[in-house]
């Protein structure tokens, strides 16, 4: 989920329930029975394909299922690693801009420091909601 940090800042509540929201769908998501099934058809339906091709998407994509996993995710060395393949990818394919000079043009901030230019950072990854969700303190 992506908040504009001021925003955020001004309405931490927002923050929680987004989050809270996030992980009951995930929690719906991550079952196999017919809510689980019906909730990712709607999905599915929604995003122009089947389940089957909507199920296909997700066996590819890192979903973080547990609030615990994408704390650890945030926190790890992995975040700013994986931001950097994002921020290449993006570059080599236009994504950033016709003013781009390279792939480090826009800043990346995780709590283990910044990727790209600490003066243009566009992107933050912040744990503290998904740590209240993993600590159940939503």
């Amino acid at each position: 989920m992506i908040v504009n940090t001021e925003t955020l800042k001004k309405n931490p509540a927002l923050g929680k329930a987004l989050v809270g929201a996030w992980y009951e769908i995930m929690g719906v998501m991550s079952a196999s029975d017919k809510a689980a099934t019906a909730a990712k058809t709607a999905m599915a339906v929604a995003s122009g394909t089947d389940l089957t091709g909507f199920e296909s998407q997700l066996a590819s994509t890192k979903m973080f299922y547990t609030p615990a996993s994408a704390v650890e995710f945030v926190n790890s060395d992995a975040l700013l690693k994986t931001m950097q393949k994002v921020a290449e990818f993006s570059f080599d394919h236009g994504l950033l801009g016709d003013g781009a000079p390279d792939a480090n043009y826009i800043g990346v901030e995780g709590p283990k420091g910044v990727y790209g230019d600490k003066k243009n950072v566009k992107l933050r990854f912040d744990a503290t909601y998904m740590q209240m969700a993993a600590d159940k303190k939503l």
